[in-house]
């Protein structure tokens, strides 16, 4: 009898396993967003930056600059962009509000 119980209770066991080991979650097409001391910086194509954002971009501040990547950053109430730019070996990032003006 006490075997009976005990295959009984491993085939329950081994059954239930095997259900929970086939379950498999995909994710398609997610977006990436880093969270950082309560910051969300989220992607945002080069071409997709609003227009006083690009005009800064190529005015003479950044004169020799490229854009290489851009995230919309949201810090609690305030809103910028976080761009990284390079210029031959060097690099750096820029952060700049919707409106084109520099963001200490």
């Amino acid at each position: 009898m006490k075997k009976l119980i005990l295959s009984a209770a491993f085939l329950a066991f081994a059954g239930f396993s095997a259900v929970q080991a086939s379950e498999v979650n995909t994710i398609k097409n997610a977006a990436i967003v880093a969270v950082q001391d309560s910051a969300v910086k989220t992607p945002v194509k080069l071409e997709e930056l609003p227009e006083p954002v690009t005009t800064a971009l190529k005015s003479d501040a950044y004169k020799g600059w490229t854009a290489t990547e851009a995230w919309s950053v949201k810090e609690g109430a305030k809103e910028y962009y976080l761009i990284n730019v390079k210029k031959e070996a060097e690099t750096g990032s820029v952060k700049i509000d919707k409106d084109g003006k520099p963001v200490q």
